[in-house]
């Protein structure tokens, strides 16, 4: 597991519109806020996208980009994003490269059953690559302002 004060491993993946985006394309000018969900258009994963659309003027106004990330395709996230009106990327970590480069592929236990799946994480990283804080197994509602939060003291 990740931990803050350690460099923020570099990630490379596509978005919604099938552009790569970097981690090194925000060094040096703006903090990121990557934050990890399970599925598009779930009720968590839902709260938490809109929660961080409704702030995203907030982040903007903080030099803060707000990434989301998940194994669902292109497509999957531009219909997300349409049907919620969301203003944040979402990466589609298909192959779970960067889900894997940032722990958060985990084993997961519902209703007694056991399988792998993505633990809701965020992680802060720093204008620097620096991650400013980690955060594993995050609660979605009211998550996106104690990010916001947590931007405000950088």
């Amino acid at each position: 597991m990740l931990k803050a004060n350690q460099a923020a491993p570099d990630f490379r993946s596509p978005n919604q519109d099938d552009q790569m985006v970097s981690l090194a394309d925000f060094k040096g000018k703006q903090n990121v806020i990557l934050y990890f969900y399970p599925k598009d258009d779930t009720p968590g994963c839902t709260i938490e996208a809109n929660q961080f659309t409704a702030l995203a003027k907030d982040f903007a106004a903080h030099d803060t980009t707000v990434i989301g990330v998940s194994k669902d395709d292109c497509d999957s996230h531009k219909a997300f994003i349409a049907k919620y009106g969301l203003n944040v990327q979402l990466l589609a970590d298909t192959s779970g490269e960067v889900c894997n480069r940032y722990g958060v592929w985990q084993e997961k236990e519902k209703d007694g059953v056991k399988k792998m799946g993505i633990v809701r994480s965020t992680f802060l990283i720093n204008k620097q690559g620096v991650l400013a804080d980690a955060m594993y197994g995050v609660t979605a509602d009211g998550h996106a302002q104690a990010m916001l939060d947590k931007v405000k003291q950088l």
